[in-house]
């Protein structure tokens, strides 16, 4: 087959035109303000941000420009004058009727891109969510010859351009007019428009007033001068109650030029759980973008709220949020570190106020010193721990302690402490959070330091041994309290310990608990999974329930030849032992607490004297 047979002829071929997408305004009104933005409340945004980098256009070329952005509110409509760079008709054309296209992207202003807030191209689109019609009023500085220009929009996506006579408008700049939809009206009233103005404008660089009030309110509070240290300490906690409704712990300077942030860092006064994701606030370039950036800090920096000023960070389309990249992750970077910094120069210079930092916050510093062993080293001296000895460091505690034993559970802590603590032996408490990974990593910046976990048989090392005469002549006693307590999982042994009032203890340990939870698994499963946790059957040490043969209780139970006594005894024992060490009880554990109250009163009421009627 020739080349001229192989290919379909034109007459064949289907005819290709170009179309253009058709948009539905009322459709994508309706999607920005219920998918894109999280409020209406972002269309004076969208006007401010509009006048702001109209004027920063206008300075790039005429750096005497002024720069006034005014807003008049009345009666249902608003209207904001700017002293911007101005449209020419082919402007209006071209930016305003277009829906993408941004006047960033226009010839002759891409160097001074980097300046402006805005980043796309929805401009007056949002101010659809409150208003069902807009009139822009302009004037190019650029081309002062033009004659002003106008652009009407009405919600069903209408618009309608005309030139206007030289007289309309004198100066260059641009005047936007919105008029309210039913139901929004309460968003053009000049209070609400007053206090969002100041609440995205406060620390915009030009001059933006509401009527006659001023909106902008700088130099930034962090920028400001003041008599000394301890007056900035004072104006930032005032910043601090106003912006965030509290009053301070401390606040950190976050002044970070490389990555174009200033701002400042406010310590909370009271705990947070370090799950909560706090919101910061975050201007770009003076404009309030979000009151709400979760990813600016670390994770471990939860103890803060933050306010800064950026010029470098991405805002996403929504201008809601910050953008993900390179860049927002060296900024986290840097913060934290600048929170680092912090804490150090606390710890070398201000203890007092470090203590009452971590008498608050001391959760959030074991965050960071898990994975920083210069924080780790900084903070021992500091860092509070549950142990046998009070609350201590664990700088002081190995200091006392040539062994550092701890616990993995705050059950395990509970059961040994007070025995263990007797007998001389000291533990810390791991089981909250960090606090094991802590411990174990204190040799890394400790030599010397030996750390080792506490375990059941580390216990009953420590305990005094029975001399043998005294534990055979008792072998019979401890023949039947293990027997009645062999179905339970646990062993009875024979120890004299301190202190005396203990007169059992029950020990344990994880490998011993997850055998007993196989165990009663296998009980209750049916024939297949019994014979596969069968299977799973280890050869983990039992629980074990300690005798203290020192106890005066102990002794006469121990005198005791009845077995079914000696039994109801044991599981009495065996019950308060699990209470004291506040052990969860398990439903058979239960049942042992209550028969074995049952069969002491029964003991203790029993009469074998006949009754009345048989005398």
């Amino acid at each position: 087959m020739d080349s001229q047979t192989s290919q379909p002829s034109q007459a064949s071929q289907p005819s290709a035109s170009s179309r253009t997408f058709q948009v539905d305004l009322r459709g994508l009104v309706d999607l920005l303000s219920h998918h894109l933005y999280s409020s209406p409340k972002v269309y004076l945004r969208e006007l401010l941000q509009n006048a702001v980098d109209a004027i920063t256009a206008r300075r790039a070329e005429q750096p005497d420009a002024p720069a006034l952005v005014r807003l008049h509110a009345e009666g249902g409509t608003l209207r904001v004058e700017d002293s911007g760079i101005g449209l020419t008709e082919s402007d209006v054309h071209s930016l305003l009727a277009t829906i993408g296209r941004s006047s960033k992207r226009a010839e002759g202003l891409e160097s001074a891109r980097s300046e402006f807030l805005g980043q796309f191209g929805i401009g007056l689109l949002a101010c659809f969510v409150v208003a069902e019609r807009i009139r822009v009023v302009s004037r190019s500085a650029r081309t002062p010859d033009a004659p002003p220009v106008e652009w009407t929009a009405t919600d069903d996506g209408s618009y309608r351009v005309r030139t206007l006579a030289h007289g309309a408008r004198t100066e260059p700049g641009t005047t936007v007019y919105l008029e309210a939809r039913p139901g929004a009206a309460d968003w053009l009233a000049r209070e609400r428009v007053l206090s969002l103005a100041r609440d995205f404008g406060s620390l915009l660089p030009y001059d933006v007033r509401v009527g006659d009030e001023a909106v902008t309110d700088l130099p930034a509070p962090w920028d400001r001068a003041h008599p000394g240290p301890a007056a900035r300490r004072v104006a930032l906690a005032r910043h601090c109650h106003d912006l965030f409704g509290f009053t301070p712990l401390d606040s950190i300077e976050l002044n970070v030029p490389l990555a174009g942030v200033r701002g400042v860092a406010y310590v909370l006064p009271s705990a947070v759980s370090p799950a909560r994701r706090a919101g910061h606030r975050v201007h770009l370039k003076g404009m309030l973008l979000t009151e709400r950036a979760e990813q600016l800090l670390p994770d471990w920096a939860f103890f803060v709220r933050c306010v800064l000023d950026t010029d470098s960070l991405r805002p996403t389309a929504s201008r809601e949020s910050l953008y993900e990249d390179e860049t927002l992750a060296g900024v986290r970077e840097a913060l934290g570190e600048r929170i680092r910094s912090w804490l150090t120069g606390l710890a070398a210079g201000d203890p007092e106020r470090l203590a009452a930092f971590l008498s608050v916050h001391h959760l959030g510093v074991k965050s960071l010193a898990r994975h920083d062993r210069e924080m780790l080293r900084t903070m021992l001296p500091w860092l509070p721990f549950e142990t046998t000895d009070g609350r201590l460091s664990l700088e002081e505690f190995a200091q006392r302690h040539p062994v550092v034993h701890f616990t993995r559970t705050v059950e395990e802590y509970r059961q040994v402490a007070a025995i263990a603590s007797a007998q001389g032996v000291g533990v810390v408490n791991g089981g909250y959070t960090y606090d094991s990974e802590l411990i174990e990593a204190l040799p890394s910046v400790r030599t010397g330091t030996v750390v080792a976990e506490l375990d059941a048989d580390t216990v009953t090392a420590h305990l005094d041994a029975v001399d043998p005469a005294v534990e055979l002549a008792l072998s019979a006693f401890l023949g039947a309290a293990r027997a009645k307590l062999d179905p339970l999982g646990c062993d009875v042994v024979l120890r004299a310990f301190h202190p005396l009032s203990v007169p059992a203890l029950h020990l344990d340990d994880r490998a011993a608990r997850h055998e007993q939870a196989r165990a009663d698994a296998e009980e209750q499963a049916d024939d297949l999974w019994a014979g596969i946790l069968g299977s799973l059957r280890g050869s983990a040490p039992r629980a074990r329930l300690v005798l203290n043969h020192l106890n005066p209780l102990i002794r006469r139970i121990g005198s005791l030849d009845d077995p079914e006594l000696i039994g109801t005894a044991a599981e009495s024992l065996y019950g308060q032992a699990l209470l004291m060490a506040q052990r969860p009880l398990r439903p058979a554990d239960s049942a042992l607490l209550n028969r074995a109250f049952l069969g002491l009163l029964e003991w203790a009421t029993h009469d074998d004297r006949p009754e009345e009627g048989h005398r």
